[in-house]
């Protein structure tokens, strides 16, 4: 039975063992530090002594301030030297990875690509992309670059591990980004063949509406005239009025078909954009325009417009619907003036309702100004919608689709459109286009 010891053996023993662990740890600093050279460790034959050469101390004071882990190992395998941050990236303190098989810290799954690492690793630099193990048997993906080096004993094996965590993180994170975008596009595809075949089946309509739907109206028509000619007489004074009414109505209807047809042609941007000369364009309107201008007596001033990117026939059908109102909406006894003008504008200018879709574009403004009827402010919205009419037809025909069409020409080249009106002092119409 071992003997009770007495108190003071308990404090000297006591005191021993701290002197040997101060002293232990003063050692271990020094080597950290590159103060001492040497390191004593078991091996194949028993306790044996390592010594770094002394131009090694600037490596071992370098490495330990870098935020990679690093160790040095023997041909056993054995860490002879190794900085803090490999310590605190296996949870463990710095004695207790010092002298000790560097393969204990690799996750097992891994040891293959570690040995061959090791074992080429002397005569070639490698690098190899792996996970160690820490304390908590946690798994830590690292790449190890390894490199020999000549120390006094001979070749010692160097290896630099670089932490991939946050880079692993950031790979996964991407991964799910990229998986949730894939969904998205494929959503977007799905969407785009429903639009498509939408857009198949308003181009159907279109050709129901310019063919199938105007010819019966034709027939009307043309039956009314027969009837006119050959039975007016015998149909009586109401039975021409009726008549009358028919062809009237058969006549709005075609029109009315004929609008809808050419609003349904915008529902998608313009299929042939590219630099257009706006006086020219305008020019073939007035062209068009010419007997009404003439009936009117109306005064039509066009400025410099010069050139923008866009579609010709919708563009087109922009100024002559613009025109054709202008025209349309006059006072009496009173000889239209219509002035068509352009004005480069700064992007402080726009509209705050004009929700820029790339503030990097440069706009214009083209504006048309008439001496019309005009309107109330608060119906400058209402006026752009479908089938919208703020006078009766038998005041001003019409279908209520032309300022549709405007806007959507306008929203199919990126652009807004403004009206600015007071009743009985005329309407502007502003047009804020990409240049």
């Amino acid at each position: 039975m071992t003997p009770m010891k007495t108190y003071q053996e308990l404090v000297d023993e006591n005191k021993s063992l701290r002197s040997q662990l101060d002293e232990a740890a003063e050692t271990l600093y020094a080597i950290r530090t590159g103060q001492i050279d040497a390191l004593v460790v078991e091996g194949n034959n028993g306790h044996e002594l390592y010594t770094l050469k002394t131009a090694d101390q600037t490596y071992r004071i370098f490495i330990e301030t870098m935020n990679e882990g690093a160790v040095t190992l023997n041909e056993n395998g054995l860490i002879l030297y190794s900085n803090t941050m490999f310590a605190r990236m296996v949870g463990q303190p710095l004695s207790s990875v010092l002298g000790v098989p560097f393969a204990g810290f690799i996750d097992p799954d891994s040891l293959a690509d570690y040995q061959l690492l090791f074992s080429q690793g002397w005569n070639e630099e490698r690098k190899v992309e792996l996970n160690i193990i820490n304390l908590y048997h946690q798994k830590i993906p690292c790449m190890l670059s390894v490199k020999s080096l000549d120390l006094d004993e001979g070749l010692s094996l160097s290896i630099i591990l670089t932490d991939l965590t946050v880079q692993k993180e950031t790979q996964q994170l991407l991964r799910i980004n990229n998986e949730k975008l894939e969904a998205t596009n494929s959503a977007l595809r799905l969407s785009n063949q429903a639009l498509n075949r939408s857009n198949d089946n308003l181009q159907e309509f279109a050709y129901v509406a310019s063919h199938d739907l105007q010819e019966p109206l034709r027939k009307i028509q043309q039956f009314g005239d027969i009837l006119n000619q050959q039975y007016g007489e015998l149909l009586g004074r109401q039975g021409q009025d009726m008549l009358v009414r028919m062809q009237s109505a058969a006549a709005r209807m075609s029109t009315l078909i004929r609008d809808l047809l050419n609003f349904s042609r915008l529902t998608t941007p313009g299929q042939h954009m590219s630099e257009q000369n706006l006086n020219e364009l305008v020019g073939g309107v007035l062209a068009l325009l010419d007997l009404s201008i003439q009936e009117k007596q109306a005064s039509v001033e066009v400025g410099d417009l010069g050139c923008l990117p866009g579609d010709a026939t919708q563009l087109t059908q922009l100024f002559q619907n613009l025109l054709t109102n202008a025209l349309k909406f006059t006072r009496p006894d009173v000889k239209p003036q219509v002035r068509v003008s352009r004005q480069s504008i700064a992007q402080s200018e726009l509209p705050p309702a004009f929700q820029l879709a790339d503030p990097a574009l440069s706009y214009c403004a083209i504006r048309v100004q008439d001496n019309g009827i005009g309107f109330q402010p608060s119906q400058a919205e209402q006026i752009f919608g479908t089938f919208q009419r703020l006078h009766g037809r038998s005041e001003y025909p019409g279908t209520g689709i032309g300022l549709a069409i405007v806007r959507k020409v306008v929203e199919n080249h990126h652009g807004y459109v403004h009206a600015d009106s007071q009743p009985g002092q005329g309407a502007t119409f502003t047009i804020y286009l990409p240049e």
